[in-house]
């Protein structure tokens, strides 16, 4: 006997991407931290391919919204690049030929019907920022970001309704500045990388409060939410979980949603004297100009235990405090390495809901990267991806329970649409509804994308049982 998992008829059901990630370099006025990696170390990147290309998103947006809208999303977000749309980083002055395609994007929404969120950072820093001021260390790279955003208000703020500051804020310090695996590729930068999550969110708020001068939409902010748990209920176990939640996870959400960083870091900071530096009007315009709305991105949970292995690192880090846990048994996505665990999402629900008011807030990526996605074409040239339908279910009943219990959630948004370019990685795992074929750009709907069509025109799925 099978049982419908529903949700209400105006959810959002749609796709996240980004402009580093689809657009190409075409016509950029300037490069990105991303762009410059690229140039500067190929080897760096699977089978060398960089964001030159990329989906040509540049080229072909009036195709890809309208295959989009084919598959049943009647929203996605994607991002304006600082690097493309802005002239002069110092006076905010934006580049025409910018302007006229994210115009003409915006535009092709509104004729397909589709629900369009603007995301202004998805880790595309100017290298040029990066290279004279330090990127995010920097406080006038703060007030020029905000130039940045004011420029993207004024000119597009009256035909977009929503929008949002940063897509994953805390992996610009975690994987710039602590673990080396994005540009800058620094590693135990811990005081440098507490000053980037503290500029980080002032940027934030200082954007959001230009944004309501300005425009009368919504403003939020795309957070990577990994819930932490802990290897036992022991006293250090559960105390390594703790810190690990306040940095990771509460470091952004607290400031986004209530105004204030968490005590538990600001004391661990002070202790070990690395806290960032602030003023007292900078920490009121944080307290002042929290969010509308909340994205949240979920792909896996982190476990940790209490650190039984020394660090070998002479200088702060919070690693010091704990150590990843293997947990035995967990089912594991073997492309991405990345543990698959559904209930994380209704813990996320919850915690949301119980903790931090109860905001308006929707999964803005949920995924699953698959390497080789060609083994599974069929006769018809189509991916049958049941692999990627099984996950997306699975987290969309706890979901729906979640919301049955008055989480107010408000939509579901995949990664990603159509398959993207994922940093040094390149192509390496897929993720979209619509395959893509690098050589010739062609596109092509999966299985997936299919199954789409089938739940957002019945407001869900049936499962057995």
């Amino acid at each position: 006997m099978s049982r419908k998992i529903s949700f209400p008829e105006n959810f959002w059901w749609g796709a996240a991407m980004s402009g580093p990630q689809m657009e190409g370099t075409f016509e950029k006025a300037h490069e990105n931290v991303m762009d410059y990696w690229y140039r500067t170390s190929k080897e760096e990147f699977f089978n060398e391919i960089g964001p030159n290309t990329a989906t040509d998103f540049y080229h072909h947006y009036k195709e890809d919204i309208k295959m989009m809208k084919s598959i049943g999303m009647n929203s996605f977000r994607t991002s304006i690049q600082w690097s493309r749309l802005i002239k002069d980083f110092e006076t905010g002055e934006a580049d025409e030929k910018a302007v006229e395609f994210y115009r003409d994007m915006i535009e092709e929404c509104k004729k397909n019907d589709i629900i369009l969120v603007l995301n202004l950072h998805h880790f595309d820093m100017p290298i040029e920022l990066f290279q004279k001021y330090g990127g995010w260390v920097s406080k006038h790279v703060v007030d020029l970001f905000v130039k940045f955003a004011e420029t993207a208000f004024r000119l597009f703020g009256d035909q977009v309704k929503y929008w949002t500051t940063f897509n994953e804020p805390m992996v610009i310090p975690e994987a710039g500045y602590l673990c080396g695996f994005h540009y800058p590729k620094y590693v135990n930068k811990g005081k440098e990388a507490m000053q980037v999550i503290y500029n980080l969110n002032l940027a934030s708020a200082k954007t959001i409060e230009i944004f309501h001068k300005i425009c009368k939409g919504k403003i939020g902010s795309i957070l990577n939410l990994t819930p932490t748990y802990p290897r036992s209920n022991s006293k250090e176990d559960l105390e390594a979980s703790r810190i690990v939640d306040a940095f990771y996870n509460r470091s952004f959400l607290d400031p986004a949603v209530n105004g204030v960083f968490p005590e538990e870091v600001i004391q661990i900071l002070k202790e070990n004297d690395v806290l960032w530096e602030q003023t007292e009007e900078e920490l009121q315009i944080i307290k002042e100009n929290t969010v509308d709305f909340l994205g949240v991105n979920y792909y896996h949970p982190k476990r940790v235990m209490i650190r039984e292995t020394p660090l070998d690192c002479d200088v702060w880090t919070p690693e010091q405090y704990y150590e990843e846990y293997d947990m035995p048994g967990k089912r594991v996505n073997p492309y991405r390495g990345w543990e698959i665990y559904p209930k994380a999402i209704y813990d996320i629900a919850k915690n949301v809901q119980e903790n931090y008011g109860n905001i308006p807030w929707f999964i803005s990526e949920n995924g699953m990267g698959v390497e080789g996605e060609e083994q599974y074409i069929n006769a018809e040239g189509k991916i049958e991806d049941d692999y990627r339908i099984e996950f997306y279910e699975e987290h969309l009943e706890l979901l729906a329970k979640a919301m049955e219990e008055g989480s107010n959630c408000f939509g579901y948004h995949a990664w990603t649409g159509i398959d993207c370019w994922s940093w040094n990685n390149a192509y390496k795992n897929r993720y979209g509804f619509i395959a893509l074929d690098l050589e010739t750009q062609k596109r092509t709907v999966k299985k997936s994308g299919e199954w789409l069509k089938k739940i957002t025109d019945q407001h869900g799925f049936f499962v057995e049982g």
